[in-house]
């Protein structure tokens, strides 16, 4: 109803200007908001107040034109003109009613556009190292990614999700030299694990596969691994430079294909795991991008090149520098090492040239509040080299922290300390975990309640709109109990018997769904789709603890079924969108 309201608006401000009642002005994007009083109609709009400046008219004036140019609309009944020059439209009873036959016309595809339609965005999200099993506190980016891909492929927009894959770097020969150390001791080797080596079970795990399967192959004694290296932290050493000399002894011990072996092994059984949990947590993706592919592709010398060549490098102390000062980065950052070695930051911006150069008309990242200060330097690079930054969305996520009880959950994937992704699908179920890390501004921090979100109370959102969803099927089950039947085309003839507040309520909310879904979708706010699917649970179930739906009255009956249907449909297809299922019975 809003598109339609806007386009009458539109063509009357172009027929205004044709007959020279208003000047040759360029016309605003039109505004339309729901009223907050329902004394105030349904809609209102101020684009008459934004056109008298330029127009040089009193918004009032031009306020008149447009409702007179409004007046013989079917699906209107009255136009006010409100304050200094607000319009306010009060819709027909048959256009509020009429929600309900859109809904079960349109079923599944209900509330969906093609606002979107054309224009291709990348989504890339979670993209956690491959250190590590995922734990509670990457399921909020899973969830928001999802949702924010699914809203804006809802919309019209063509889709590309993607997860980059860290599997280069020094925090994955970190992985690798605690894999292969881990091998050692499981060989018979003692020593003292490095402190800032990966100490978790899984890293056990995968050491013992490795000595099941190639036995004593790769085994070194501990007094030749450990020669020369520099103290740990706890003996008064730096567990940096402890850590790096175990590194390097790894790859000069092991040599290069056996390195890359224990590497690989590591990285594919850890990746593995993150692919099968993210899929059971309903986060799929059209692309795994190794960081691995653009080093041996020469994309990141490639990349360092063309900086080179444009002066935005510069050389100090034997490391490559990028200007970032230059473009507002707090420090200039290094993308060559003293030794050679490229950076993290080298790779990333061989990554976004990359994905400029698939042509996206929109690139989207979702990454960890604690990345805010990268976006300087990575749309600094991308402006470097002559791309358009503003394509670039990064869109942060706060943490969520996890609570038992009263008691914070502490985490930590070096340490091994944290509770995965898993285990939280496990203890609350997926479509809880979903959308309690969505029913949140992705910006707000989050304390994630494992009680709530595993009880069944009204309490417990999700819980009570798959209720809601749950109560409709209840109903259709005792129509069919007592040999009835829903009759559409009794009840969608006979919708305007629906005159009770609550029926009322229930029009006004199911026709916001469209609107909900494209301000989701557009301003990445998954959390508005929640709250909305909220609203419609909530006057539904006052609905129905306050009337019957089965009575002797066959036509308002069979009317308030075909709307009570249509209350189903939208909780399942907003549900869906969430990646949240909506059960017939709970």
């Amino acid at each position: 109803m809003k598109d339609q309201l806007k386009k009458l608006i539109q063509q009357s401000l172009v027929d205004l200007i044709a007959n020279g009642s208003l000047p040759e002005i360029d016309l605003p994007e039109i505004q339309i908001d729901r009223t907050k009083d329902k004394a105030h109609g349904d809609f209102a709009c101020n684009v008459a107040m934004m056109l008298a400046r330029s127009a040089k008219m009193n918004p009032r004036q031009i306020a008149t034109f447009i409702v007179e140019a409004l007046s013989n609309v079917d699906f209107i009944t009255q136009v006010d003109i409100a304050g200094p020059g607000f319009i306010n439209f009060t819709l027909s009873a048959d256009s509020a009613q009429q929600i309900v036959k859109d809904i079960l016309v349109s079923g599944d595809q209900f509330g969906r556009s093609k606002i979107g339609e054309g224009k291709s965005v990348q989504v890339e999200f979670v993209s956690a190292n491959p250190t590590g099993p995922l734990h509670v506190g990457h399921g909020r980016g899973a969830a928001y990614g999802s949702v924010v891909s699914s809203l804006l492929a809802a919309v019209g927009f063509d889709v590309h999700r993607e997860y980059y894959v860290n599997d280069a770097g020094r925090q994955m020969d970190i992985l690798a030299t605690s894999v292969w150390l881990r091998y050692l001791e499981a060989c018979g080797e003692e020593f003292t694990f490095p402190s800032n080596g990966y100490k978790g079970t899984y890293v056990s795990e995968i050491a013992a596969t490795i000595k099941a399967d190639q036995q004593d192959k790769f085994r070194h004694a501990a007094t030749d691994v450990f020669a020369d290296i520099p103290a740990d932290e706890p003996q008064g050493g730096d567990k940096e430079q402890h850590i790096d000399a175990l590194i390097q002894q790894a790859k000069t011990l092991l040599g290069e294909t056996s390195y890359r072996h224990v590497f690989d092994i590591g990285l594919n059984s850890i990746l593995a795991d993150i692919r099968d949990d993210l899929a059971d947590f309903g986060t799929d993706y059209d692309e795994w991008f190794s960081e691995r592919s653009l080093m041996e592709s020469g994309d990141v010398d490639k990349a360092i090149e063309q900086l080179k060549a444009s002066n935005i490098l510069y050389e100090k102390e034997g490391a490559w520098w990028f200007k970032s000062t230059d473009f507002g980065d707090e420090k200039d950052r290094v993308v060559v090492r003293d030794n050679g070695q490229t950076t993290y930051f080298a790779s990333d911006i061989a990554y976004h040239l990359n994905k400029f150069n698939r042509g996206f008309d929109t690139v989207i990242d979702i990454w960890g509040s604690d990345h805010h200060g990268y976006i300087p330097r990575v749309t600094a690079s991308l402006t470097a080299m002559g791309q358009d930054a503003d394509k670039l969305k990064v869109l942060l996520v706060q943490f969520a922290v996890l609570y038992r009880g009263k008691e914070k959950v502490a985490m930590s994937t070096r340490s091994g300390q944290f509770v995965t992704l898993r285990e939280l699908r496990k203890e609350v179920g997926k479509d809880a975990a979903r959308f309690f890390y969505v029913m949140r501004g992705a910006d707000q921090h989050m304390d994630f309640d494992l009680e709530l979100a595993k009880s069944q109370s009204n309490d417990n959102p999700v819980y009570y709109i798959q209720y809601a969803h749950a109560r409709v099927c209840s109903v259709f089950r005792q129509l069919a109990d007592r040999g009835l039947a829903w009759d559409q085309n009794q009840g969608e003839k006979n919708l305007n018997r629906l005159t009770e507040d609550h029926e009322q309520a229930l029009l006004t909310v199911l026709a916001r769904y469209p609107e909900v879904l494209e301000s989701a979708a557009i301003n990445f706010t998954p959390h508005i789709l929640a709250h909305y699917l909220t609203d419609v649970a909530r006057d539904f179930h006052t609905y129905y603890n306050a009337h019957h739906f089965i009575i002797d009255d066959v036509e308002l009956s069979q009317a308030r079924l075909t709307l009570v249907q249509s209350v189903k449909q939208v909780i399942k297809n907003g549900l869906s969108i969430i990646g949240v299922s909506a059960p017939e019975t709970m």
